[in-house]
């Protein structure tokens, strides 16, 4: 799971940037979070669920840009930054899960002085550490997370009062998510259900700005064609290596908004170790492979960072290679270098059930 390590490097390359700004805001958060872990129905699930008393303390450190791009205005001046969450009490089941990650705040609306009260939402990625694994000897009733190391991911909604102009008081419900993507089994994911409280401080100078419309020019069509070549590990048996997942797709999107792409393409998987898996069987190059047609969506959040969603279609594929359904989906993020390269993560699943962590590496070629 060290390749996890991709997933907020991709969140912190913007976060970076944004501090080269010489025209943002800086705050800090400081909050305390409690809420259920979510059970998968089993009595072992069950059993675990009611062994965890979750609460956690989280520190977040955020810029918003004052640059009033057009960005920074269709997206009603968001709030970037880097935070650290950690639980504050230990079991055995599952230890003291801590993370690191990047994080985004959208508003509902434009900030203005005179509004105490406001609402929106958040995403946090990144990786999720310090957690006790299954272990057939020593933890073998904790098959919600199979390795020390994971993906982290929050998503939720907030709300803020304002009370002054530098302090303000704020109050969300998220979704918190830990998983390895399957790249080592048992890995029914950890889903906790947090309330969170929150102090929030403007640091710095608190200089005025102007959040008036920027000259947002008339969006002309365009489109693209986008190449993209995925890789990653799958474990497919509990106790058996992890065996490599990969694979290549094209498609062909149009840009009718500055918020995103969307368009149509192909994708093409292949999965090693069919002979290790299955010693004595033979197998052909289709037996290890699957094609799909994949309608995408790309939600451009800056004129660098964007969240691919996907869905796809299989025109075959292999149940051999725990593609049990007949469509997938995907969802990440990613982030472009220039115009044409791009790097990043997504998950591949199968109705909410991992497939395996897609790093990847794009290349768009602009059409007229």
């Amino acid at each position: 799971m060290r390749k996890a390590i991709l997933l907020p490097l991709v969140c912190l390359l913007f976060t970076i940037s944004i501090l080269a700004q010489t025209k943002s805001q800086k705050f800090l958060n400081i909050s305390y979070e409690s809420g259920p872990m979510l059970s998968n129905g089993t009595e072992w699930g069950d059993n675990i669920k009611d062994l965890v008393n979750y609460k956690a303390l989280d520190l977040q450190m955020g810029w918003r840009s004052q640059s009033n791009t057009h960005f920074d205005y269709l997206y009603r001046y968001p709030v970037f930054g880097i935070g650290f969450n950690s639980t504050l009490t230990y079991t055995s089941e599952v230890g003291r899960p801590m993370a690191v990650y990047g994080w985004m705040d959208i508003p509902f609306s434009l900030p203005r002085v005179d509004r105490k009260l406001s609402f929106g939402y958040y995403t946090q990625m990144g990786i999720g550490f310090n957690l006790t694994p299954y272990d057939p000897d020593i933890n073998p009733e904790n098959q919600y997370i199979g390795s020390n190391i994971n993906a982290y991911v929050n998503l939720g909604f907030y709300s803020k009062y304002q009370i002054n102009e530098r302090i303000g008081l704020r109050a969300g419900l998220g979704l918190k998510h830990y998983s390895n993507g399957a790249t080592k089994k048992p890995n029914a994911g950890i889903n906790l259900f947090p309330l969170n409280v929150a102090v929030n401080v403007g640091l710095g100078g608190l200089s005025s700005f102007d959040y008036t419309k920027p000259d947002i020019s008339e969006k002309k069509l365009r489109s693209f064609v986008n190449f993209a070549l995925y890789t990653g590990m799958r474990n497919y048996e509990i106790g058996d290596p992890s065996y490599f997942r990969g694979g290549l797709g094209i498609n062909y999107l149009i840009e009718p908004s500055y918020k995103y792409r969307l368009g149509l393409g192909l994708d093409f998987f292949w999965a090693q170790g069919m002979e290790l898996r299955f010693p004595g069987e033979s197998f052909s190059f289709r037996d290890q492979t699957s094609i799909a047609v994949v309608g995408s969506w790309e939600w451009q959040l800056t004129s660098r960072l964007f969240v691919p969603i996907g869905l796809g279609v299989y025109l075959y594929r292999n149940e051999l290679n725990q593609e049990f359904t007949w469509f997938y989906e995907r969802i990440g993020v990613r982030y472009r270098f220039g115009s044409d390269f791009s790097a990043g993560m997504s998950i591949k699943a199968h109705k909410a059930k991992a497939d395996f962590f897609e790093f990847t590496l794009g290349y768009t070629i602009p059409r007229k």
